[in-house]
């Protein structure tokens, strides 16, 4: 994947719009930038602006993946239900076919997720108008 930081000024998110920040508190993004940039350093593909919720979490520890447990060593703050976080997109495709998805803000959502997520699927699971 190439690195779209270095050939565009602005990226975009999946409703081709200039992306906004998806959480600043706590910060998320795979560059802590607030947003939900990618580039080649993301193999994880952080992309999927999501609102955390209970059932997600939970999800998400059972697969091996404790959001909720802080990591100070790294800035990581532990994750609550409500949160904004900058998710994988297959992780976020992965709970969808759990039933677990958490709900999606499509204008904090990079158009990198479109690779793996089709449009419609995103619409169907987002807080925010598109």
């Amino acid at each position: 994947m190439k690195d779209r930081r270095a050939t565009q000024s602005q990226p975009l998110n999946v409703l081709g719009k200039p992306l906004v920040p998806c959480g600043l508190d706590p910060l998320t993004g795979f560059y802590r930038d607030g947003c939900c940039n990618t580039g080649y350093e993301d193999t994880g593909i952080h992309v999927v602006c999501i609102k955390a919720t209970r059932e997600f979490l939970e999800f998400s520890r059972r697969r091996g993946n404790d959001l909720t447990t802080p990591a100070p060593s790294v800035g990581f703050p532990g994750l609550r239900p409500g949160d904004r976080w900058c998710l994988c997109a297959g992780r976020w495709k992965e709970a969808l076919d759990a039933g677990f998805a958490p709900p999606v803000v499509l204008m904090a959502t990079h158009e990198e997720a479109l690779a793996m997520i089709p449009l419609a699927v995103l619409k169907r699971h987002a807080v925010d108008s598109g």
